[in-house]
């Protein structure tokens, strides 16, 4: 391809992708309004309005630390799925089967299971050019 057209598709991409995040940050926002005013209506916050706040929260923290550093972490949708399978099971455990509250338990820790491994991963096994290992900074120094 020409030098000129990969520059312009490079261009339309990035531009493509700041407006897809500018737009989920936008609807995010709509959304936490929207449950935010529901709550206030109803002047009563449940645990399950909670972890849909905290649903929230990490899909900006997902957006912002794309924009930092510019790669989409996969620990962040694990995390995401992980708290809305808790907010299921906190909606619905009363008039949920045995063998279903397995399943989502199961499934829950499977992806605690994906996050350690994704993070011994990115420690053991760190991508070209990035720091070996991340600073300790919770260890005591003798």
């Amino acid at each position: 391809m020409d030098k000129p057209v990969q520059a312009f598709n490079k261009k339309l991409l990035l531009l493509v992708e700041h407006v897809g995040l500018l737009i989920i940050a936008v609807a995010t926002v709509i959304a936490m309004t929207g449950e935010i005013m529901t709550m206030v209506n109803v002047r009563m916050v449940t645990l399950a309005d909670l972890l849909l706040l905290f649903l929230y929260l990490e899909i900006f923290a997902m957006v912002g630390a794309y924009y930092e550093s510019g790669r989409m972490q996969v620990r962040f949708p694990l995390y995401i799925a992980m708290v809305a399978l808790a907010r299921y099971l906190v909606l619905d455990i009363k008039g949920m089967e045995d063998w279903r509250l397995l399943a989502v338990t199961g499934s829950i820790l499977l992806l605690t299971l994906a996050v350690l491994a994704v993070r011994y991963g990115h420690v053991r096994f760190p991508y070209p050019g990035t720091e070996t290992a991340p600073k300790r900074t919770d260890t005591p120094q003798n």
